[in-house]
């Protein structure tokens, strides 16, 4: 069994009942869900101009190939009404592999660990509440230490 960390989003409609939905689709099709973060609201990052987005961490394990979850996550997100346009554009459900293993992927369609890790403090955040002391496989240091050093000042709210 794989160790699989996802981050779960979005910022359009019922934004819980959209993560509940997809919590759901992940456990049925991807792999046992372990531990999940709370929720966390943040600004829209890049396109800022839309409503905020929840966000959330799962870890799940999973007896699917790291490009076999990718095609479930696409699935997956067409099924829950997801329609990509342009890039940061607002959005019902974004699923993203953020860790697999300590796998590393640099396909074109697939690139493990997500890249914007390190640059992101509304990854971080929820990914700190799990996992504090994981390392990077690349840039090997800690999730905390990535959360010190992260450049990004947009606020991140626990949710209740």
């Amino acid at each position: 069994m794989a160790k699989l960390v996802l981050l779960i989003g979005g910022n359009m409609g019922d934004r819980r009942k959209n993560l509940a939905a997809a919590t759901k689709q992940i456990h049925k099709r991807i792999g046992k869900i372990i531990r999940s973060s709370a929720y966390y609201e943040t600004a829209a990052w890049g396109n800022t101009d839309q409503p905020d987005f929840l966000n959330q961490v799962l870890i799940a394990e999973t007896k699917k190939a790291a490009s076999a979850v990718m095609q479930e996550i696409l699935k997956i997100e067409e099924e829950l009404g997801r329609i990509r346009t342009v890039k940061n554009a607002p959005r019902l459900i974004d699923i993203d592999i953020l860790f697999y293993d300590k796998e590393i992927h640099t396909e074109d369609a697939l690139s493990i660990p997500h890249p914007q890790i390190p640059n992101r403090r509304f990854v971080l955040v929820p990914l700190n509440e799990l996992m504090p002391n994981f390392k990077h496989p690349v840039l090997l240091k800690s999730i905390h230490e990535l959360l010190l050093k992260c450049k990004d000042k947009l606020e991140v709210s626990k949710v209740s």
